[in-house]
């Protein structure tokens, strides 16, 4: 999965980044138009593309990032805790997604939203985590990679 080379892992995780911000957006733009002006294609878009698209990247984290970022034998102890917490992290938003999907197959399918408020909390829960573990990794964990890696291709 982890390709040898002069990219770094942060490459293909920023790419992943942009793709799960895009899909912020359009829960954003879903949960804002709660409860009558509901995009039922983008539902189903949006639900045929976030469980897989976590699923891949969580991966690709996981045994590559996650692995360059614990390998400081000063800094272990503490980037193990951070792992294990993105980790668990993880876990929770593949679930969440999950539950999303299952909200708007139904949705798009033509099923109406039977409380709004409720899956507005969800909708925003949701991208609002998602994009706080987007910004926690690109502060702390690439400019460290980043740094680690240009300095093995000097």
């Amino acid at each position: 999965m982890c390709a040898p080379g002069r990219e770094t892992p942060c490459s293909h995780v920023g790419q992943s980044h942009e793709t799960k911000l895009a899909i912020c957006r359009d829960l954003e733009e879903i949960a804002d138009g709660l409860p009558s002006r509901i995009d039922r294609r983008k539902c189903l878009i949006v639900a045929s593309t976030l469980v897989p698209l976590l699923r891949q990247s969580h991966a690709y984290e996981e045994s590559c990032v996650f692995p360059a970022f614990a390998d400081d034998v000063v800094h272990r102890d503490y980037r193990l805790k951070t792992i294990e917490r993105l980790r668990c992290e993880h876990i929770e938003d593949e679930c969440a997604a999950q539950d999303l999907t299952d909200a708007l197959m139904s949705i798009g399918h033509g099923q109406p939203v039977t409380n709004p408020e409720a899956l507005g909390f969800m909708l925003r829960a949701f991208f609002e985590a998602m994009r706080r573990h987007i910004a926690f990794e690109r502060e702390h964990i690439f400019p460290i990679l980043s740094e680690r890696h240009a300095q093995s291709h000097n």
